[in-house]
């Protein structure tokens, strides 16, 4: 794994101090330590060759400081020079520990990066006049996927779409992302409406939960936003069961929180009781960007605890390029979204954090190309 260039300075560094420690004290101060130290700093550094030549710096560093001093005996000098000759092996024994465990690191990487895109794959990046992005933000950076999800997809009814969050972390929570897309996928190309589309997730879900038992079965449930887009993209109807409310970006960046306009639980929780999900539906014009997210966006605290408002900040994020009428392709988007967040919270974010935006293009007209931004790096 590649280190920053001025790490690589450190056995240097130490080398350095251990020659001026010795002459500016007296003669029965050693410096020794440190000069120890250097092949140990130098191990997960460099290679083998960088390590055993730190090694032998240090050592004829160390024969001429005790030359300099006259105390190059068998008590001081000779016994410190088996003692950097057996820290430098020893360095060299951690290096390969280190680089063995490295090249593991990196196959689980590439096994769970595989396993993130079959489990969640990426949107298609247009479905007609809708041009689709999506990123995936996990809160620890060694975790490529949690329990938040994305799926839009063409059915006979219109383009359909869910962003949701399923309760609990690990492996269980992956499971049931599986679940969730799997239900969703079959349902929406069956069901005509939204409400039969929720129903028949809802059954599906509460069946996928009497499969495992348990706890998953008593209190698994998913945060869910689903949304329809007529066929001519003229309107978009949403139901929300329990998820963050969508933003609709104008034209011109400005923003409108689509509050639900009546409450309703989480999917999965229909043997507590029956509830109503309304359909609401709103305007989609042409220029129009919807964003969907998690709540590891609106549940973000700066220091003083303040909540991120996305309809407060996100106009300001994207900056005057939106406001005198300029286009910003979804990525660019949700790119400047996800890093107004991390300002807020400064650093990484505590959730997992799955952001989709949906914008509607002008006939005719293409947003600008933009290629998808790298994996988040720790914060």
């Amino acid at each position: 794994m590649p280190h920053p260039p001025r790490t690589q300075w450190i056995p240097v560094g130490l080398i350095v101090l251990a020659v001026v420690i010795d002459l500016v004290t007296p003669h029965d101060v050693t410096s020794a330590p440190l000069l120890i130290a250097a092949p140990v700093a130098a191990a997960p550094l460099f290679g083998v060759r960088g390590i055993i030549g730190t090694g032998v710096t240090a050592m004829i560093v160390h024969a001429f400081l005790a030359r300099l001093d006259g105390t190059f005996g068998w008590r001081a000098g000779l016994a410190n020079q088996i003692t950097l000759a057996a820290v430098t092996a020893l360095a060299v024994l951690i290096h390969r520990t280190l680089r063995t465990q490295d090249a593991r690191a990196r196959r689980a990487q590439h096994v769970a990066a595989v396993a993130q895109h079959a489990v969640l794959p990426r949107p298609p990046s247009r479905l007609g006049d809708l041009h689709i992005d999506a990123r995936y933000v996990p809160a620890e950076s060694e975790a490529l996927i949690g329990g938040d999800l994305y799926v839009v997809q063409s059915t006979p009814f219109g383009i359909r779409v869910m962003v949701g969050d399923v309760r609990g972390k690990g492996l269980g929570a992956v499971s049931a992302v599986s679940a969730d897309l799997g239900a969703f996928r079959y349902a929406a190309d069956e069901a005509e409406d939204l409400p039969q589309l929720v129903t028949r997730l809802e059954r599906a879900l509460l069946r996928e939960g009497g499969r495992r038992g348990g706890q998953q079965q008593a209190e698994g449930f998913t945060t869910a936003l689903i949304v329809e887009f007529s066929t001519d993209l003229e309107t978009l109807r949403l139901v929300n069961r329990g998820h963050p409310p969508p933003v609709l970006l104008d034209a011109r960046g400005r923003a409108t929180l689509l509050d639900a306009s009546e409450e309703a639980p989480p999917l999965g929780m229909s043997d507590l009781g029956v509830w109503s999900a309304p359909v609401d539906s709103h305007a989609f014009p042409a220029g129009s960007t919807l964003l969907c997210y998690t709540d590891g966006i609106t549940e973000s605290r700066d220091a003083a605890g303040s909540f991120y408002d996305p309809v407060a900040r996100l106009p300001l994020a994207l900056g005057r390029r939106t406001r005198s009428g300029g286009h910003l392709a979804p990525g660019q988007i949700l790119d400047a979204l996800i890093q107004d967040v991390r300002r807020h919270i400064g650093g990484r974010p505590k959730d997992d954090q799955a952001l989709l935006a949906l914008h509607r293009a002008h006939a005719g007209r293409e947003p600008p190309p933009h290629r998808p931004a790298p994996a988040a790096a720790p914060g």
